[in-house]
């Protein structure tokens, strides 16, 4: 009996399913993108403000978990590692220039899995809303750290603790950049937002 087909909400911080993960289990890794890839597409979209760069990104940061599995510590929370490699692929992809890009037909070709683009509703839905369109343009307007740092705050719902962790800094600065993340995002939304 696999033990991966009775688990739910899918949680590789059990050891059982860690060693499942890094012995390249596909159940096991497809059952991991089918549990995260809302919440990692989520986040990415807030930050890029586009769909489809989210979506391959999104799709390369699960490639990235993949080849870096065996780094994940037993007994450390999974979610903060995740987002932490999603932030560092979504910082690398504004740093490259002319380097080649990521591509899905090779991981797809040596891994046998990807992330598929069922997931359109919750985001197509955001983006036809006027204000939830306003309050995407407003967040573009945010320094990069501020706008992660309310991303993660409000629509993914992590806790200060887990934010200063993802973004390498002191919990008071964590609660800093979203205090004052708040604040200007009030700002660029003043008269705009009913």
């Amino acid at each position: 009996m696999n033990h991966v087909s009775q688990v739910s909400e899918y949680n590789p911080s059990h050891p059982a399913e860690l060693q499942l993960l890094k012995k390249g289990d596909e159940r096991a890794w497809h059952q991991l993108i089918e549990t995260h890839q809302d919440r990692m597409l989520t986040y990415l979209f807030r930050l890029e403000g586009n769909y489809e760069d989210a979506l391959d990104l999104t799709q390369e940061v699960f490639f990235r978990a993949w080849k870096g599995i065996h780094t994940f510590k037993d007994g450390e929370p999974f979610l903060p590692w995740l987002y932490q490699i999603a932030r560092n692929t979504q910082i690398e992809k504004h740093r490259r220039k002319s380097h080649p890009q990521f591509s899905m037909e090779e991981a797809a070709e040596e891994v046998g899995f990807e992330v598929t683009s069922h997931l359109l509703s919750p985001v197509v839905q955001a983006e036809r809303a006027q204000n939830a369109e306003l309050v995407q343009e407003a967040l573009l307007t945010l320094p990069e750290d501020y706008r992660e740092a309310v991303v993660l705050r409000f629509v993914e719902e992590m806790s200060y603790e887990e934010i200063a962790t993802i973004q390498g800094v002191a919990v008071g600065t964590a609660k800093s950049r979203v205090f004052r993340a708040k604040e200007m995002l009030a700002q660029a939304l003043k008269g705009r937002v009913d």
